[in-house]
C-alpha cells in the first residue's frame, strides 16, 4: 500500500485560504486515484474531493464546489487541496486517501489513509 502524510492545516479566519498537501510514498503514486475527506467532531467522515490517476478528472462535494480545488503532481508524488473562501463549517480533520479506482466517493473504497491534518476556521 501507499503511505500518505498530510500537511498544511492550521487556524484561519472565515474567508481565508489554506493549501493542504499530501505526500505519498511506498508505491507508484500514479497508479492511484486520490481523494480528500474530512471529519468534524461528532460527525461521520465525509467526501470532499477526488482526482483521477492522471489528474484529468476531478469531482467535488456540493458543499465545497467552487471554493476548493484538488490537484496532483505525479512527479512529486503529491496531491493538493486548495481551499478558498473558508467557512466555519469547513472546520474538521482533513484526510487524504488513495484508491485503485476513480469514480467512487465512499471512504470504504479507499484503501490507504493519512493521519489527518486539523483545519480550524474561526468566525
Amino acid at each position: 500500500q501507499v503511505q500518505l502524510v498530510e500537511s498544511g492545516g492550521g487556524l484561519v479566519q472565515a474567508g481565508g485560504s489554506l493549501r493542504l498537501s499530501c505526500a505519498a510514498s511506498g508505491r507508484t503514486f500514479s497508479n492511484y486515484a486520490m481523494g480528500w475527506f474530512r471529519q468534524a467532531p461528532g460527525k461521520e467522515r465525509e467526501f470532499v474531493a477526488a482526482i483521477s490517476k492522471t489528474g484529468g478528472s476531478t469531482y467535488y462535494a456540493d458543499s465545497v464546489k467552487g471554493r476548493f480545488t484538488i490537484s496532483r503532481d505525479n512527479a512529486k508524488n503529491t496531491v493538493y487541496l486548495q481551499m478558498n473562501s473558508l467557512k466555519p463549517e469547513d472546520t474538521a480533520v482533513y484526510y487524504c486517501a488513495a484508491s485503485l479506482t476513480y469514480g467512487t466517493w465512499y471512504p470504504a473504497d479507499f484503501r490507504s489513509w493519512g493521519q489527518g491534518t486539523q483545519v480550524t476556521v474561526s468566525s
